[in-house]
């Protein structure tokens, strides 16, 4: 009998650092994950988007996997859609191009 209560004594610790393991990292991870996906999908024909690589373009298709960018004039490439860092807001690509000029 006293080894079981032993036993489960020991176990409390470990059953605590799983517990805060979970809610402090694994749980946000989750949810940022869960974000990215949704904004992905979202992600339509003619938005601005910013690759991980920092290259700023616009959608011009949306294949299963990945995108078509136009990053200047003419100039086009295939990126994968988990490259995709974020999607540019209307406000701040206005920002950036008034600026370029």
């Amino acid at each position: 009998m006293g080894g079981q209560a032993g036993l489960l004594g020991m176990m409390w610790p470990l059953l605590l650092f799983i517990v805060i393991f979970y809610f402090l990292l694994i749980r946000p991870q989750k949810k940022r994950q869960k974000q990215h996906q949704d904004m992905l999908n979202s992600i339509k024909r003619g938005d601005q988007v910013v690759t991980a690589g920092g290259i700023y373009g616009t959608v011009t298709d949306v294949k299963d996997d990945s995108f078509i960018l136009e990053v200047s004039d003419g100039v086009k490439i295939r990126v994968l859609k988990n490259a995709i860092s974020f999607k540019r807001s209307a406000p701040e690509a206005d920002e950036t191009e008034s600026g370029e000029r």
